[in-house]
């Protein structure tokens, strides 16, 4: 290891600003996928960040399904791109236009598919902190999903979630119990870039809001537009 290199682990405001930059690269990935595989150990990790996730009475509700058979991954996209003409078909005009320049999928392209499911009944019948709010498990299963999210940014892979699919669908092709919930397809694996402005930004479907659009101090402001 070189001065540098302990110049650099010892230089207590470095993680802090590697953690915001890694937040701020993360992007939601659907072209830039290679294909090509990830290394076990890499993988290894980010499934182990996203299973340190914090979760309501320390239940733990999620699995991860890794997903590499080709024959499965191409019956997924069947499905999802039947979806997304489903969504297509309710737009018009300019929305329709802006729609049909944005792909929805990296399902093929990726590495890697990883479904997260939840289980309610994982942790019952007492689950604490989850008696008042019935879907604080999901949230902690959202929270896993985040973690491995940054996780594979830092680690130089891309994710994209997938959310064009009906859950049945997606229970039945990979043999989830029925009181299990498949929460998300994550497309996963290296990438030739991350872009620097999120698609959806790119291809003018939405426009980020400011923050002072979201911050209310004391109570909920109701005087202002978004």
């Amino acid at each position: 290891m070189t001065t540098a290199d302990r110049s650099d682990r010892t230089d207590s405001s470095r993680p802090m600003s590697d953690l915001y930059d890694v937040i701020n690269r993360r992007r939601d990935v659907r072209s830039e996928f290679t294909g090509e595989e990830i290394d076990p150990d890499t993988l290894y990790r980010v499934l182990g960040a996203a299973h340190s996730a914090p979760s309501v009475g320390l239940s733990q509700p999620w699995d991860f399904v890794l997903v590499r058979d080709e024959a499965t991954r191409r019956a997924f996209r069947e499905h999802v791109l039947a979806e997304r003409n489903v969504f297509a078909a309710e737009l018009s005009g300019e929305r329709a236009k802006t729609f049909s320049k944005i792909k929805v999928e990296g399902i093929v392209e990726s590495s890697l598919g990883i479904t997260v499911t939840y289980d309610p009944d994982r942790g019952s019948p007492a689950v604490l902190g989850r008696h008042a709010i019935a879907d604080a498990g999901l949230y902690s299963v959202c929270l896993a999903i985040q973690n491995l999210w940054l996780a594979a940014t830092a680690e130089g892979l891309g994710v994209g979630w997938v959310s064009f699919y009906r859950e049945d669908f997606l229970r039945r092709l990979l043999d989830i119990p029925s009181g299990v919930r498949p929460v998300a397809w994550l497309c996963v694996g290296p990438v030739r870039e991350l872009a620097e402005t999120p698609d959806l930004e790119r291809h003018g479907w939405r426009s980020r809001l400011r923050l002072e659009d979201v911050v209310h101090d004391g109570k909920y402001r109701h005087d202002f537009t978004r």
